[in-house]
């Protein structure tokens, strides 16, 4: 039995009752076993119901990141992993324990009765989804400033771990965007997404818990002598310790007429918009085969064009056969692929995009040129300090997620960190999920309670409405181990690496890649046998 006993004796479905809990025997105790979960109904309230370690409890069912259902996932011991996007919550307290996303589950009450199962939700319960972990607020007394340069998921799951920690000195969150921390996973689905839409987090929020915001301000000099940042309107802020998390910007093309109008890069919700508006029965052309390669055909253009430098599309990430069965999901819409080639010359008229030559010597039209073909890292106010840069101006970290120097912390987009699952191999993985880990990481270390990052990457990606999940790193596997048929649009794959699993993607699998990514954060080995095997109870499918 867990949990406090319910206020009634007897079922009572009824919301709109005087009780402030709502009852209901949800099953027979022998229907559920001990390591099972299953979704219920109390009060037209979805419940997920976990029995573990003999133990019964009771949390919302729907994911706080997109609402996936949490009953179709991965569950292991005392946590749930979401089917969608890899995010954890503690069954027994409805705490998030792995991102993506920021908020909590409510957490219900379970009573077993004459082998029969009751679970009480409070009305309250009922009328939200998703709950705000518990934070402080700034304490007046307390002479000290956490600041943190960069207006990402990285800074704010950052700032709110430090008020979840109860950090009573002041927070300053700053950020060049003109925009308050938002869901930047958007928008190469929803080009014409509007920008309060995705906002994370509102200024209400940021106000109650004293965490101060400053946008459209740049960092521009960092002095750790001084411990000092410097800012182009000429104004500075000391810090005791510093969380530098300022990210990546879109790389231009270095060709002439890369400049023109209608050449555009995808960065922010305007960016999104300019290009979902412009793009409407137009030759529109894309450079570049990334994540946001191929998103963008959705009837609007005329045409669309792919350029790209490999072979084929996902190559270096998802391997040839995914990159394969991509171009031809793509080929099937009409959209043209010119693959082993690149951008030499963009030629315009009265200052707009006209024409582009490739390396090869073709010549396309276009009306709208977009650019997605990697990242610089938004370093250039670390040249000259006392942080220490990579040969390509990345920031490299330790575990804590700690600089080379003392009290100066990285995350996200711009930290080279080392990866548990590769071997403490040193990597800079540019995904939303990673950053946020990260943020809770920094903001851990800065308050002086060492914990290591040992998140297991997961990420995603949709292609004309498929969601293809990943998680794992793949990086230098030597061999895939197929499940399913790519032609069917059903299939997991298995990247192998000195007889392991160590990366895993799959289309229409669910919740295949949540299990396997399980696996990997309690370092439980995947072998090649296991992969190559008939026999796949282990990945506890439905």
């Amino acid at each position: 039995m867990s949990g406090g006993l319910p206020t009634k004796t007897s079922p009572d479905p009824d919301p709109d009752s005087e009780s402030e809990e709502v009852t209901e025997e949800v099953c027979l105790e022998s229907e559920l076993q001990d390591g099972e979960m299953m979704e219920v109904e109390v009060g037209h309230h979805n419940v997920l119901l976990v029995r573990s370690g003999g133990h019964y409890s009771a949390i919302g069912n729907q994911c706080t990141h997109y609402g996936a259902p949490l009953s179709k996932g991965a569950l292991s011991g005392n946590r749930v992993r979401c089917p969608w996007h890899g995010a954890c919550f503690n069954v027994k307290t409805g705490d998030l324990e792995e991102f993506p996303g920021l908020d909590c589950l409510p957490c219900h009450k379970v009573e077993v009765r004459n082998s029969k199962v009751f679970v009480s939700v409070n009305k309250q319960s009922l009328k939200q989804r998703k709950r705000v972990k518990e934070m402080g607020r700034r304490d007046p007394g307390v002479i000290h400033t956490m600041l943190l340069i960069g207006g990402g998921s990285a800074s704010l799951v950052c700032a709110e771990t430090l008020r979840q920690q109860n950090y009573g000195g002041r927070i300053v969150m700053v950020t060049s965007d003109d925009l308050l921390p938002y869901d930047k996973t958007t928008l190469s689905k929803v080009m014409n997404v509007q920008s309060d839409s995705i906002l994370l987090r509102q200024m209400e929020f940021f106000l109650r818990h004293d965490i101060e915001v400053w946008l459209r301000k740049e960092a521009k000099a960092l002095d750790t002598g001084s411990k000092t940042v410097t800012f182009s309107d000429g104004s500075w802020q000391s810090y005791d310790q510093l969380l530098i998390s300022t990210g990546c910007r879109a790389r231009k093309l270095d060709c002439a007429g890369a400049d023109l109008q209608n050449v555009c890069l995808l960065q922010t919700p305007e960016d999104a918009r300019r290009i979902h508006y412009s793009c409407f029965r137009k030759h529109v052309v894309i450079v570049g085969t990334s994540f946001i390669g191929g998103l963008l055909h959705d009837g609007r253009a005329r045409s669309v064009t792919v350029i790209g430098s490999s072979e084929l599309p996902y190559q270096k990430t998802l391997g040839p056969e995914i990159g394969r069965l991509t171009l031809q999901m793509l080929a099937a819409q009409a959209v043209k692929f010119f693959m082993n080639d690149s951008v030499l010359e963009i030629r315009g008229e009265s200052g707009k995009v006209k024409e582009v030559l490739l390396k090869s010597g073709t010549v396309l039209p276009v009306d709208v040129l977009i650019v997605g073909i990697g990242v610089v890292p938004n370093s250039e106010f670390l040249q000259g300090s006392q942080v220490e840069l990579d040969s390509k101006n990345f920031v490299p970290v330790d575990k804590c997620m700690r600089t080379s120097v003392p009290g100066v912390f990285c995350a996200g987009d711009l930290a080279c960190f080392p990866l548990t699952m590769a071997q403490d191999r040193r990597v800079n993985i540019g995904h939303w999920q990673m950053a946020q880990a990260q943020g809770r990481i920094a903001a851990l270390n800065m308050l002086n309670r060492e914990t290591e990052l040992s998140s297991v990457p997961f990420y995603w990606t949709v292609l004309l409405g498929n969601t293809i999940r990943y998680a794992g790193f793949g990086e230098g596997y030597t061999e895939m181990v197929l499940k399913g048929r790519f032609e069917d649009m059903k299939f997991l794959a298995f990247y192998i690496k000195d007889d392991v699993v160590v990366a895993v993607t799959g289309l229409n699998f669910d919740p295949a890649i949540s299990q396997v990514a399980e696996r990997l954060a309690t370092g439980k080995a995947i072998t090649k046998a296991m992969a190559e095997s008939d026999d796949l109870s282990w990945l506890k499918l439905p």
